[in-house]
């Protein structure tokens, strides 16, 4: 940077030199020298000096200021607390002022201990009070949805969680209401805080006015244990704290990296976490038994069986694979089944492609952006919703955001969500032909990627025949959920099944082994942008984990597999990640280059099906809040789709279809009944209906009116 970009600025009586342009607060903290704040918070877009805690005194204004509104200018002079006694009685003053009518009930706060309040308090405010009149009480707590409890008589007025829901999640649900004294935060006509991102706010809360229900009277700061991790409920990977006591995850919290999710996380990353103590988790394995159902065994005899199926399926081994795997969890299975059986094939969770490394940026890049491709049918918002709040900055900082093929020329940056990317391979030419820089296409699973690498390293290339499946694992619950799945199990002569939950594999099972979570793993995952992250197990899970049992398994079959993360993280590297040992995948992984990635690709000759009469295309996606681990989340339940289709204006207008009738969609023999909504940002000739709402319907629908619900 040039000096002519530079501006001098004295901060206590400390010189600071910074780039022309940078908040005061920023400039001071350079220096050395703390400006204290409540209100700001860069995140949140333009300060707004609500709180008035960063009062400073600034030669030649005659009043205080408020620092946070300030920008460094060149020669500025400015004393905080620490050197203006005019500045002291100001912060003084306005923490006397908050305090008026904040209770001083810390002890029992689930926020004491982490309170910037209290912790500004001690080293700005008064010892004691001055008044003697009763407090300011409200109604408390008030549950603004089953995830997050308000106090209002905490409330500072800081204005965060108002401003996040405004410019951040654009949700618009929390709101600011009556004035003066009486001025509280609400919900927008006291409706539940309904938003993928509401929980947002209990972090950026400088007190203890919004708390997550789970975490309420739970720990005190200083009695958990926070374990650094990367969440495994979407392709995104946001970096989290998991915070555990007495072996028992309590909370999660965003660990701000800045190029993946800038500090944010969706409500399913943050409090889908207690699906870990679900009542019907599996602990011990279960073998299927005549006439009797399941019934438990011990380990040994569940390893017993387990090589017993393997050595009867004369190497017609077919793996099903969920896609939420760790890269070392899915390279011990390959080996086990490649080099103990023999002939073997693997379902994997989805297509991956590597024509997209040409195209490898960071999530951020999407924020710089001047003009952003959106195309695929799934909402952002249900399949990586933390890239759509990257879109929403770019469209607040003036980007264009287009949605259609034709309007891709000059676009910065391409964004896939949903089928037809094939993988990356129809995105990366897209990306070619329009001149992008970046291009992303959102995966279905976590760690699709991560998983195809893995099993290409230890597969030879070998294919079972599908016809004729003699043992069919499967990996994961949502690979036993899936319907796919399913139907392979019909085919095969017996079936492994590895599950968290009782019920899944229920009925077609011969061999159920516990499964464990990804806050259960040591490990990595490759996420959407391909950035290998590292996952660390932040409590014990109640069975062993599944490199364990591999392992021995393995051994059986004379084949090698260490029961370890990290050795067999160095495995796989040498072959896909250039060596990287296991310890160097970091806290904050930064994103790898890709040398040999391809400069074209062609995109797949896969014609687009062409509909019968006047039927709409049917795109049945998974829904952000649905699986098998939300559905046992209770805080959760309210959050999950409602039994709804979604039409284009067009084709809405074109059948007569008003919004919120009932609608009868119909493909061949089945039918499903559904409240039709009318949506203008979809594109005509579709209709999009969360899966579990779709009936077993595929293809192209025809769609009725006039139904009776």
């Amino acid at each position: 940077m040039s000096a002519s970009e530079l501006v001098r600025i004295t901060v206590d009586e400390k010189e600071v030199q910074v780039p022309k342009g940078t908040g005061l607060v920023e400039a001071a903290l350079q220096g050395g020298i703390e400006i204290p704040v409540f209100c700001y918070e860069p995140r949140l877009g333009p300060a707004i000096g609500a709180c008035r805690m960063c009062l400073v005194e600034v030669e030649g204004m005659p009043k205080l200021q408020a620092g946070c509104t300030l920008t460094a200018q060149d020669g500025m002079v400015v004393k905080t607390a620490r050197t203006s006694a005019k500045a002291a009685e100001g912060q003084n003053a306005t923490l006397e002022f908050i305090l008026v009518n904040h209770p001083l009930d810390c002890p029992v706060c689930d926020k004491g201990g982490e309170c910037p309040l209290q912790d500004l308090t001690f080293r700005y405010g008064p010892g004691n009070t001055r008044m003697s009149f009763e407090k300011l009480t409200f109604e408390k707590p008030i549950p603004i949805s089953p995830t997050i409890a308000l106090d209002r008589e905490r409330c500072i007025l800081c204005y965060r969680c108002t401003r996040f829901s405004e410019t951040v999640s654009e949700d618009g649900q929390l709101v600011a209401k009556n004035r003066g004294a009486m001025s509280v935060i609400a919900t927008f006509d006291d409706q539940p805080y309904l938003s993928a991102f509401s929980g947002n706010v209990t972090e950026l809360c400088p007190v203890g006015a919004l708390l997550p229900t789970q975490y309420r009277h739970k720990a005190r700061p200083w009695e958990i244990n926070a374990v650094p991790t990367v969440c495994g409920m979407c392709p995104v990977g946001c970096n989290t704290w998991v915070d555990v006591r007495e072996d028992k995850a309590l909370r999660v919290r965003s660990r701000n990296h800045a190029q993946i999710d800038e500090g944010w996380l969706c409500d399913k990353g943050r409090f889908a976490f207690t699906h870990l103590r679900s009542a019907d988790r599996v602990v011990d394995p279960i073998r299927r038994v005549r006439r009797r159902g399941f019934e438990p065994v011990t380990w040994n005899d569940a390893l017993d069986h387990a090589e017993q199926l393997l050595r009867s399926a004369q190497g017609r081994v077919v793996v099903a694979l969920s896609g939420s795997e760790t890269v070392e969890h899915a390279y011990a299975l390959a080996r086990l089944v490649r080099e103990g059986t023999g002939s073997h094939a693997a379902m994997l969770p989805e297509e991956v492609s590597g024509a997209l490394d040409a195209y490898r940026a960071p999530l951020s890049s999407i924020a710089d952006a001047k003009r952003v491709g959106v195309l695929g049918d799934v909402p952002l918002e249900q399949s990586a919703p933390i890239v759509d709040l990257w879109v929403k900055k770019a469209r607040r900082n003036g980007a264009t955001v287009v949605t259609s093929e034709d309007e891709l020329e000059g676009a910065d940056v391409l964004i896939w969500s949903g089928p037809g990317g094939r993988g990356g391979v129809r995105v990366a030419n897209l990306a070619e032909r329009a001149g992008c820089k970046a291009a992303f296409y959102i995966p279905a699973t976590p760690n699709g990627r991560g998983i195809a690498d893995a099993w290409a390293v230890a597969s030879d290339g070998e294919a079972a025949d599908a016809d004729s499946i003699g043992l069919l694992i499967v990996s994961g619950d949502e690979a036993a959920a899936s319907d796919n799945v399913r139907a392979l199990a019909e085919r095969a002569e017996a079936v492994l099944v590895t599950s968290m939950f009782h019920g899944l594999a229920a009925g077609w099972a011969d061999l159920v082994l516990p499964g464990t979570s990804y806050l259960e793993r040591d490990g990595t995952y490759v996420n959407l942008e391909g950035r290998l992250q590292r996952l660390r197990r932040t409590v014990e899970p109640p069975c062993p984990d599944e490199l364990e049992w591999i392992s021995q398994l393995a051994a059986r079959f004379g084949v090698d597999v260490a029961p370890y993360a990290a050795s067999v993280f160095a495995e796989v590297s040498q072959a896909v990640y250039g060596g990287m040992p296991f310890g160097e995948v970091g806290e904050r992984a930064a994103l790898r280059s890709y040398a040999n990635a391809p400069a074209h690709v062609d995109p797949p000759a896969l014609p687009e099906p062409t509909a019968q009469g006047d039927g709409l295309k049917l795109v049945c996606y998974k829904p952000l809040f649905s699986g098998p681990a939300v559905e046992r989340v209770t805080e959760l339940q309210f959050q999950r789709p409602q039994a709804e289709a979604e039409l284009s204006a067009a084709d809405a207008k074109s059948r007569g279809v008003e919004n919120g009738e009932q609608i009868t969609l119909t493909a061949g023999a089945h039918s499903v009944t559904l409240r039709a909504r009318v949506n203008r940002s979809l594109r005509p000739g579709i209709v999009r209906v969360a899966q579990e709402h779709a009936g077993g319907l595929l293809g192209f629908v025809d769609v009725r009116t006039g139904v009776t619900a």
